[in-house]
């Protein structure tokens, strides 16, 4: 019985030893880092917030925004900002080489911000975009203290020094000791870990990790896809405005051509790239996008429907304008930046009317164009009747309206009952008429000159 049992203890140590030793090593922590480099613009907010949900997903333990900026967009970091205050996954900013204007937002509204030795934070004043070719121009009060504001709020949440927030925007913030009324406020590294708006130094990510407690994680570098890439290729101001453009230009030139072809398409398409772009930086919704297929809608109304211009064409170019002005603003914009958007609709309007204008002219002298734009009109002296030859018997007989031609009606030529069209005059029956034209199946008349009108 002994020699049985220790048989028995030995079988049990062999089972539990392999156990033990092949016991899992506990996972490594997991932590993103998305550069943000170069120009913000509205294209960068959907990749942040992509970054941020799969860090989420996948139980990161921090999302590391490595900054290297001298701004862009505010409209583009206030989304980017309202995205990190919203994260459920540990923020950190760390500012390799500069966060200046909008980029400064972004770090502010990060939980840690680190900053590289020799690093720069702040200087984040609004302009306005100037003329073609002129510099910007500085924002109105309006919108400094629409911004002023935002970094106050911002700096508030994560328990950083309110003011020090708004001398970076509003030149009349005065901090005895740190800035002088006049001036914005811009912090090196050192002069921000002073005053308690960075939390530590560091030089590169492995010394934000190990500042963190994460030495050693696993890190996932995160980069734009393709789709990203081209958002902010279209949502850029000067691709926007050509979009604009050419989907103007195409829908207008389609209308007066026959059948659906490649101005259509060019249109339609210029169209959809727009909104799609802007759908996803979260500029465009339905209501835009109903306004400008509105606006379309009753454009197509005045051409085919209603001759000449007038209010429906007025209130179709009105809804274009509208839809997609309200498109290029974001939260919080202020009359100075919808001023902006209308007037960056209106020339990309003004110039696709013009070029639709000279194709109009030009196309139907080339021998390929004449197949493709409508003719003004199509007369029978050039071969254009429907109706059979007989009908041009007429051109230059009088005769008597049976009817009155407002302006349709019939009258009485040679003995016979002739449906007829007044040339845009009201004839009363038994009056004279005399056929001036023969068009397709219209017979046209008017009222002999020196005919006194008939008394009813």
């Amino acid at each position: 019985m002994p020699r049985r049992a220790l048989v028995l203890l030995v079988l049990a140590l062999l089972a539990v030893t392999p156990a033990a030793g092949s016991r899992a090593q506990p996972p490594r922590p997991l932590v993103y880092v998305a550069p943000i480099e170069g120009v913000i613009d509205l294209g960068l907010a959907p990749f942040v917030a992509r970054v941020l949900q799969e860090a989420t997903s996948a139980g990161a333990q921090a999302v590391i925004l490595e900054i290297n900026t001298f701004g862009g967009r505010v409209d583009a970091a206030v989304l980017i900002r309202d995205d990190l205050l919203r994260a459920r996954v540990r923020t950190v900013a760390f500012v390799n080489k500069r966060a200046i204007s909008a980029g400064a937002l972004i770090a502010l509204a990060a939980e840690k911000i680190a900053m590289a030795g020799g690093g720069t934070i702040g200087a984040a004043t609004p302009v306005m975009g100037g003329a073609p070719g002129a510099p910007p121009q500085p924002a109105a009060e309006k919108t400094v203290s629409y911004l002023r504001k935002e970094f106050r709020a911002t700096a508030e949440s994560r328990g950083r020094p309110p003011r020090l927030a708004e001398a970076m925007v509003d030149q009349d913030v005065e901090i005895a000791g740190v800035i002088e009324k006049g001036k914005l406020l811009t912090l090196t590294t050192d002069e921000a870990l002073a005053q308690k708006v960075a939390d530590f130094r560091a030089d590169s990510v492995e010394a934000v990790l190990q500042t963190l407690g994460v030495a050693g994680a696993e890190v996932r570098r995160a980069s734009e896809t393709w789709a990203e890439t081209l958002v902010r290729f279209l949502t850029h101001p000067v691709v926007s405005s050509l979009l604009m453009t050419l989907g103007i230009l195409g829908i207008i030139v389609e209308l007066r051509t026959p059948g659906f072809g490649v101005p259509g398409v060019v249109g339609v398409g210029s169209f959809a790239l727009f909104f799609w772009g802007h759908w996803l930086v979260r500029l465009a919704g339905w209501e835009e996008l109903l306004l400008v297929t509105i606006g379309l809608l009753l454009l197509a109304v005045e051409v085919f429907v209603t001759p000449g211009f007038g209010v429906t064409g007025a209130l179709g170019i009105a809804a274009i304008l509208g839809g997609l002005g309200l498109t290029l603003l974001s939260a919080g914009a202020t009359w100075e930046a919808v001023l902006r958007a209308v007037g960056q609709v209106a020339v990309s309007l003004l110039v696709a009317l013009g070029v639709a204008v000279a194709l109009l002219r030009v196309l139907p002298r080339l021998p390929f164009g004449r197949r493709l734009v409508l003719e003004a009109e199509l007369p029978a002296e050039k071969g254009y009747a429907s109706a059979p030859e007989a009908d041009r018997a007429w051109l230059g007989k009088r005769g008597t309206a049976v009817s009155g031609l407002r302006p349709a009606g019939i009258a009485r030529i040679d003995g016979e009952r002739v449906d007829v069209v007044s040339d845009g005059e009201f004839i009363d029956p038994g009056e004279p008429i005399e056929v001036i034209r023969v068009d397709g199946n219209r017979i046209v008349v008017h009222r002999p000159r020196g005919q006194e009108r008939s008394e009813p």
